[in-house]
């Protein structure tokens, strides 16, 4: 199966995967790994594909999100349902998997060195920016970093934002993010290092064309996470521009009539 199993120096104990469109059941345009229940699939074919994600994830259980594209942040544990609306997750609790959904939009997966916790997020431009540089990373951050020092245990672990891991998964690439002005200075006027993640888009006045997983990395960047792997931008990270094998909002709404979404999950085993 061609899911994506995240290249970096995860702890001992962490495990992490991001599923493409390939291995579920669902028909054209969800076909076939679609994870959505809010997109027009039919419902059987949706909870079929969410059953072959739990028997991937080795005895851990994926929760499943009400993401709305704010900064909200669901704190998960054995007994967390599906549905609480959130736009990231964090949990210190073994078999229990922090699971963001997305369709062009960033999924961000952390860690802490020591295994303790881990957390995900889904950043969309809207998420991302939030209000005045304070979005959903920010706000991920600080509930991960309480939670790692809640949990310590002799030997106490430090916290230092040194020791946070973090993974950027597939998004809509910075050769198809065509933006307009406002989506610019929503970073640009808290941050004007992020000028750097926009270019004329060449198609309009006003528009520009955006890196968003850039920007997720500036965000990181201050925040002091330094350990940033996965998604640099590349071609193959784009979801628009490989529709064999992720699924894309924006490339196939319109022209399908609906677009099925993957996922990225982490967990303590």
């Amino acid at each position: 199966m061609s899911w994506i199993t995240p290249d970096w120096p995860a702890p001992q104990g962490v495990r992490a995967l991001c599923t493409t469109r390939a291995g579920g059941v669902s028909l054209p345009p969800y076909d076939s790994l679609n994870l959505g229940t809010h997109v027009g699939d039919d419902p059987a074919a949706v909870q079929a594909n969410r059953q072959r994600l739990r028997d991937a994830l080795q005895g851990a259980r994926p929760v499943f999100l009400n993401q709305v594209h704010g900064d909200g942040v669901a704190l998960l544990d054995a007994a967390s349902s599906d549905g609480l609306q959130a736009d990231a997750c964090v949990t210190a609790a073994p078999g229990v998997a922090c699971t963001i959904m997305v369709a062009d939009c960033l999924p961000v997966l952390l860690a802490h060195r020591s295994g303790a916790v881990v957390a995900a997020a889904h950043a969309g431009w809207r998420g991302l920016a939030g209000v005045d540089g304070q979005g959903v990373l920010e706000s991920v951050f600080k509930r991960f970093r309480a939670l790692a020092l809640a949990s310590q245990a002799p030997p106490a672990i430090e916290f230092e934002a040194k020791d946070t891991l973090a993974w950027l998964g597939p998004c809509i690439g910075p050769r198809a993010f065509e933006v307009g002005a406002e989506v610019r200075a929503a970073f640009c006027d808290a941050d004007p290092a992020a000028l750097a993640c926009f270019t004329d888009a060449g198609t309009a006045a006003g528009k520009y064309l955006c890196d968003l997983a850039g920007l997720a990395r500036l965000r990181l960047r201050a925040l002091g996470i330094g350990q940033v792997h996965g998604n640099d931008g590349t071609a193959p990270w784009c979801t628009v521009s490989n529709p064999s094998r992720f699924f894309s909002h924006r490339r196939d709404g319109a022209a399908l009539g609906g677009s099925g979404r993957f996922a990225a999950c982490i967990w303590r085993g």
